[in-house]
């Protein structure tokens, strides 16, 4: 599942393959860009903010994609067989000599002016994998509606970029709350010590293949896809429900033991 951590090592290996490097196959296949020629352009980076891709090209163009649930870019070694999915889920191929990035499955793929940049991410509170972190903004942008349940405010991408599914499953467990509680009735310390905490995990994560919150070599996460297994640290059974308003998927993770505060009823 994409996250912070995941789109940071993607923006890693994209940057790694191109930057640098002049395009010399281009092809978009989204209709609002199909007819778009990048090639003859240098691409100058590739940077991540929050869950968000933006690859700079030379001539003040910026391509921006996100992940969301299914996206995916892959890199290829020129002769190399594409094994990212089959070709009608292929949204972008940006080609080098010597390697291709392939984005399969993208839900946003946008051709904008590198100066307009902000009209994709400027919506978005303080990046916990950004050189301008700000971990007391982020506190502030949480608090700022203190009846909102805690799990959506940690997902609220305008709050901190680069939470999703998993990490809030594992940052409620951490701060003993539900992700139900209002945030407002969060206690002051554990409020305090959240922002930190949040960018600490994704920081810890960012470099490796396997997400681990409890730092053992055993189970990785404490609470996040173990419904109805033991907790890991009272042995009451994980529950797992939706939250949200239903408009996707968001299997919520908690331990009714471990976590004060509303949960919805046992199924």
């Amino acid at each position: 599942m994409p996250e912070g951590d995941t789109v940071w090592r993607t923006a890693k290996r994209l940057h790694s393959a191109l930057a640098g490097r002049v395009l010399t196959r281009s092809d978009l296949r989204v209709p609002a860009h199909a007819t778009a020629d990048l090639t003859g352009r240098a691409v100058l980076d590739v940077t991540p903010r929050g869950k968000h891709l933006l690859t700079r090209i030379e001539g003040g163009l910026t391509l921006h994609s996100h992940l969301r649930m299914d996206g995916a870019w892959q890199v290829f070694e020129d002769g190399s067989r594409w094994t990212g999915g089959p070709a009608h889920q292929i949204r972008v191929i940006l080609g080098t000599s010597g390697r291709t990035a392939v984005g399969y499955r993208l839900p946003v793929v946008e051709l904008l002016r590198t100066a307009d940049e902000d009209r994709a991410v400027g919506h978005l509170g303080p990046d916990l994998l950004g050189p301008g972190w700000k971990a007391d903004q982020a506190l502030a942008n949480l608090l700022a509606d203190p009846a909102r349940p805690l799990g959506e405010a940690l997902l609220d991408q305008r709050n901190l970029a680069g939470v999703g599914n998993v990490y809030k499953s594992e940052l409620c467990f951490l701060l003993g709350a539900t992700p139900w509680l209002p945030i407002g009735a969060l206690p002051a310390d554990r409020a305090a010590k959240l922002p930190a905490l949040a960018q600490h995990l994704l920081a810890a994560n960012r470099d490796r293949t396997v997400r681990n919150t409890t730092g053992r070599r055993g189970p990785n996460l404490f609470v996040y896809g173990r419904a109805p297994r033991p907790c890991l640290r009272c042995g009451t059974r994980v529950r797992v429900a939706d939250q949200g308003d239903g408009s996707r998927e968001r299997p919520t993770y908690w331990c009714p033991a471990c976590q004060t505060g509303p949960a919805p009823p046992f199924a």
